[in-house]
């Protein structure tokens, strides 16, 4: 690439966790659509399945397994959205899904087949300036979407937080749309 080239930037980074383990490096996105899979024989994208972590509990193996073609994250105009390409639902959080100054946290199930806006950017403007920074629990990030595969967390459910689930997926958006 040549130094006068235009400098292409990401629009977001994807980190991919078993429970509160980080596994492998951050994954920089620079294309406006990317797949998020286990394993496949041909395809680009990121493939989770390529990623190695020395003991994994059977419950990760497990649901790892679950993954198959998982989720396909697309940056649109209006924000950015994820289309469940699993044949197992995923659960997604995210700072504009949630209700403003709420203290109920909110998780998304999302079916095979559909897809949600997971992140709305004029949502996210006016979050920036109505959110009460002692009404939050712990850090918070108003540009990341958390994903999780096969298993929910949040009050609904029997793990309380993303933490809890097996396999799971941090979103982390460059804020220059």
């Amino acid at each position: 690439m040549s130094p006068d080239a235009p400098k292409h930037s990401h629009w977001c980074n994807v980190a991919y966790w078993e429970h509160r383990t980080r596994v492998g490096r951050l994954y920089t996105v620079y294309e406006h659509s990317v797949s998020i899979f286990y394993d496949l024989p041909q395809g680009t994208g990121f493939c989770l399945g390529q990623l190695h972590l020395e003991h994994r509990s059977s419950t990760v193996q497990r649901t790892r397994g679950k993954i198959g073609y998982g989720i396909l994250l697309s940056k649109e105009p209006d924000g950015v959205w994820a289309y469940n390409r699993s044949d197992h639902p995923i659960f997604v959080n995210s700072p504009t899904l949630d209700i403003p100054n709420s203290r109920t946290l909110v998780v998304r199930k999302v079916m095979p087949g559909f897809s949600i806006k997971v992140f709305d950017y004029d949502r996210s403007c006016l979050l920036r300036h109505t959110t009460e920074a002692d009404l939050l629990d712990g850090p918070y990030d108003p540009n990341s979407v958390r994903i999780s595969f096969a298993k929910g967390w949040g009050p609904c459910y029997s793990r309380q937080f993303i933490t809890s689930c097996p396999c799971w997926l941090e979103i982390l958006l460059n804020n220059h749309r």
